[in-house]
């Protein structure tokens, strides 16, 4: 019990000591090296951010305004596939998904897009890469890893890209320089 006691009076001492400490340091603020300096120039309120920089929370507003938030992008519900960029890309979901239960216990994608279902809904199958482990042996069912689909698969929307993007695909790099030649 001296013990817990002598401690407690100990942090309570040291405690006091920074308390003090920190009181007299900013008492004097003419001593200190750093009051003499100007504050440096700031660029207003009003203004943009400066060249291609991404302002993606604000969107250029000043930081005293309320702002309208943007509209939220619409599912294209068209089941229409998209083309791919680059090899090996996953596919982007050409449907909602809204309500979809994908967890431990149940993944709705696999009614449609199992391989023995994908004929009855004219669905395309998973790929034959999500019935691998992760030494390349083949399971009898989806592997864990591959069961949580948003992971790498996401909902096609109508949302404009918030950055420009000049990627080009193999082919079309490889017909430039064809063009070149």
């Amino acid at each position: 019990m001296r013990n817990k006691t002598f401690i407690a009076v100990g942090i309570l001492a040291l405690l006091v000591v920074a308390a003090i400490a920190f009181v007299a340091g900013r008492g004097s603020a003419g001593s200190h090296p750093m009051a003499s300096v100007p504050p440096a120039p700031q660029a207003p309120v009003d203004a943009p951010p400066a060249g291609n920089q991404i302002d993606a929370l604000r969107r250029g507003a000043p930081i005293d305004r309320e702002i309208d938030p943007p509209a939220m992008a619409r599912v294209e519900n068209t089941d229409i596939r998209r083309n791919r960029a680059y090899p090996m890309q996953p596919p982007t979901i050409p449907h909602t998904i809204d309500g979809y239960q994908i967890d431990k216990n149940s993944n709705r994608c696999m009614l449609c897009h199992a391989r023995a279902n994908a004929d009855k809904f004219q669905a395309p199958p998973v790929s034959v890469t999500h019935y691998m482990d992760r030494d390349d042996q083949f399971l009898a069912t989806i592997s864990p890893r591959r069961y949580f689909c948003n992971q790498c698969h996401v909902v096609q929307t109508d949302a404009k890209p918030l950055v420009a993007n000049g990627f080009k695909d193999i082919d079309s790099v490889l017909s430039e320089q064809q063009k070149a030649n």
